[in-house]
């Protein structure tokens, strides 16, 4: 079984970037930084959404599956700065060559990681060959590789599923919950800022682990799809998944699971 990896980030504002952007005084506090690059994003296109090179990484959270194993982790703030949570990313990436999956990977995930890792100074070799590295199967990688779209080292499952069509895309919580998953837990993306100013990093972390989770669900129901599981493989799989996450003791894992029906 090839490892696979399922990842997702959270990020909040680059205030530091944005005074040095903007040349901003200093007296301004960080809310205000922020609401003045909201406000001047709304002006421009009629959404607050910041561009991805001055949106900083505060978690990324992982599910490993491997033969060994099941493993759910994350690498955020306060514990890890921002550059050292993107290294240890692309360091397990170097290590394991894993399959990764995503939901939505190619439009922001991705390049938030590679414009912040080059902020940063990041080493992430394995991850950019495309054929031309010095690793022993760098040849395969010009035929699959991470970066290309339409090649499956990193398959973006909501980009696969709407057939590289932004108009047929879904929300992962709704078709999480649709196939009967728990979903989205009183979180989503667009409460992370405000969660991250009221000191609520922990909460924006167990958040990101249920969302890898979801994702890590969804594509199983996609592996059955293609028939590389069956249908009582991928309910043993759920079993197991459900058996692991029980084993942590943790409330945002207790939930999940009261969420899951039977």
């Amino acid at each position: 079984m090839k490892p696979v990896l399922v990842f997702d980030i959270e990020t909040i504002p680059d205030v530091a970037g944005l005074r040095r952007i903007n040349d901003l005084p200093g007296e301004l506090s960080d809310a205000e930084v922020a609401e003045l690059a909201f406000q001047q994003r709304r002006a421009k296109n009629g959404s607050d959404f910041l561009p991805l090179h001055l949106q900083r990484i505060v978690a990324i959270s992982c599910v490993l599956r491997t033969l060994e194993g099941f493993k759910v982790w994350s690498l955020a703030e306060p514990d890890l700065d921002e550059g050292a949570i993107i290294q240890r990313f692309f360091d397990g990436i170097e290590k394991f060559t894993p399959q990764i999956v995503s939901w939505n990977g190619g439009g922001f995930d991705l390049p938030v990681l590679h414009y912040r890792g080059m902020l940063h100074g990041v080493s992430a070799p394995r991850y950019w060959d495309m054929g031309d590295g010095d690793y022993a199967d760098s040849r395969d990688f010009k035929w699959n590789n991470y970066i290309s779209r339409y090649h499956t080292r990193h398959l973006d499952l909501m980009d696969l599923l709407a057939m590289y069509n932004g108009r047929a895309n879904a929300p992962l919580d709704e078709l999480a919950k649709l196939f009967g998953f728990p979903g989205k837990l009183g979180m989503d993306g667009s409460k992370v800022w405000d969660a991250w100013q009221a000191g609520q990093a922990a909460d924006i972390r167990d958040y990101c682990e249920t969302d890898v989770v979801n994702t890590y669900l969804v594509y199983n129901r996609f592996r059955r799809m293609r028939g590389e599981l069956s249908a009582a493989e991928e309910l043993a799989e759920q079993a197991f998944v459900k058996a692991q996450l029980a084993r942590i003791d943790a409330q945002h894992w207790r939930e999940f699971l009261a969420a899951w029906p039977e």
